[in-house]
């Protein structure tokens, strides 16, 4: 099974959860590009964020996850196994050089897998392409996600209007695979310039750090595109809207679900920021941009 077949395999139909934000949609000029985050924005996130192992007690997941990609365990169980992701996790990002470390979870799970045989819990080492399928099975059901009311029309009224279409995320490599696997399409069928989409693990650099976002305005000006013409998308405040702002970057505050959205009051990093525009429905992004006339 390929990773979007898993995905689509794992996943329910999700809703939105709706939040008390008022819309404010003004009409932005000048704006020839368009930029996304992808957990809570693009799509409905059932744990706010993309997972990795923060949360409640994951054991069953991890369990289950392993059985499906052929791993038998013997003498650990699953709360053992998130036990060991979580501290690899802490310890890579205690090892980083960077204020906003990420890590690859393929290579965590490398790390994890290969403490185990020593202690007799496993049996045999997971080929790449079963340590993919163990990384999609446990994502999936430890956070299930679902695409966003409006994703596919939003998407489509941009990219036929002409304007350049990216993505600034926080993500893991399975990320790209949600957009065939629940919208249909692949992010290229639906207009995403692949050096365009700037995704976290690939860097190893996170959120809420701005060096994502410079790596984008970088490839959009090699395209002539200034950041003062690009908008940026997302439900945070301190991830998405402030290091988007600072690097010049238009910015809407994505508010359509409670899941998700994450205002940040109090926070330092957001004092004395506020997006150009606030949306509680992706389509309500193409009257901003004049794609299509303003809801009354």
């Amino acid at each position: 099974m390929t990773p979007a077949d898993i995905i689509r395999q794992n996943s329910q139909p999700l809703e939105p959860l709706p939040t008390d934000t008022t819309p404010k949609t003004p009409v932005i000029e000048g704006i020839r590009a368009v930029l996304f985050d992808v957990y809570g924005t693009l799509f409905i996130s059932a744990s706010g964020d993309i997972s990795l192992t923060s949360g409640a007690s994951r054991g069953d997941a991890a369990a289950e996850a392993c059985e499906e990609a052929g791993l038998v365990l013997t003498c650990c169980v699953g709360d053992d196994i998130v036990a060991m992701l979580h501290d690899e996790i802490k310890r890579q990002h205690a090892a980083s050089e960077y204020e906003y470390p990420e890590v690859d979870i393929h290579q965590v799970w490398r790390q994890v897998l290969a403490r185990l045989p020593e202690n007799g819990s496993i049996d045999y080492t997971l080929e790449d392409v079963e340590l993919e399928r163990l990384a999609v099975e446990y994502e999936t059901r430890v956070n299930p996600v679902w695409p966003m009311p409006g994703l596919v029309d939003c998407l489509a009224e941009i990219h036929s209007a002409g304007l350049t279409l990216g993505i600034v995320s926080n993500a893991q490599a399975f990320t790209r695979e949600l957009f065939p696997a629940l919208g249909g399409k692949s992010l290229v069928e639906f207009g995403f310039a692949d050096e365009l989409c700037v995704w976290s693990y690939e860097h190893l650099q996170a959120k809420p750090g701005r060096w994502l976002y410079d790596r984008a305005a970088e490839a959009l000006a090699s395209r002539g595109i200034a950041p003062g013409e690009t908008l940026y998308v997302g439900n945070d405040m301190r991830n998405d809207v402030a290091p988007a702002a600072a690097v010049g970057f238009r910015t809407v505050l994505f508010a359509g679900d409670a899941r998700s959205l994450r205002l940040r009051e109090g926070d330092a990093l957001v004092a004395g920021v506020v997006a150009d525009a606030v949306v509680t429905d992706l389509r309500q992004i193409l009257p901003i941009l004049r794609l299509a006339p303003e809801a009354t």
